[in-house]
């Protein structure tokens, strides 16, 4: 499934503000907490929770915020669907960074365990 050009820049320009609350209840709800939510982030894209509450107060988009990342040279180990899209698939480099987080916080909710989230090899 393509992402289309108008999904794409609906991604780049919403906040991190905007859906890192509901990374922290969906994780919640399901008895993990928000340190490991923090760790999951840090792991993805370096960000220690200073830098998270910066980023909130700032408002900043997902393409600032994956612009600032370090993503893990693992990150191209996280597959699989997310919200109908295959993430391997997804073209737009930006597009498939916001899905490999959404892909973590997910599999975090699920009950994961930590070490196959963060692909420890």
């Amino acid at each position: 499934m393509k992402t289309t050009p108008e999904h794409n820049q609906r991604i780049a320009k919403m906040t991190f503000a905007s859906v890192y609350p509901h990374y922290i209840s969906k994780v919640e709800k399901k008895g993990r907490t928000k340190d490991e939510l923090h760790q999951v982030i840090e792991w993805l894209t370096g960000f220690n929770e200073n830098k998270l509450q910066e980023f909130i107060a700032d408002k900043i988009t997902f393409e600032t915020f994956f612009q600032k990342a370090n993503l893990h040279p693992n990150a191209t180990l996280i597959k699989g669907v997310i919200c109908g899209y295959r993430i391997e698939e997804i073209e737009t480099p930006l597009t498939r960074q916001v899905r490999y987080l959404d892909k973590l916080v997910d599999e975090l909710a699920k009950g994961r365990k930590m070490e196959k989230i963060l692909r420890v090899t």
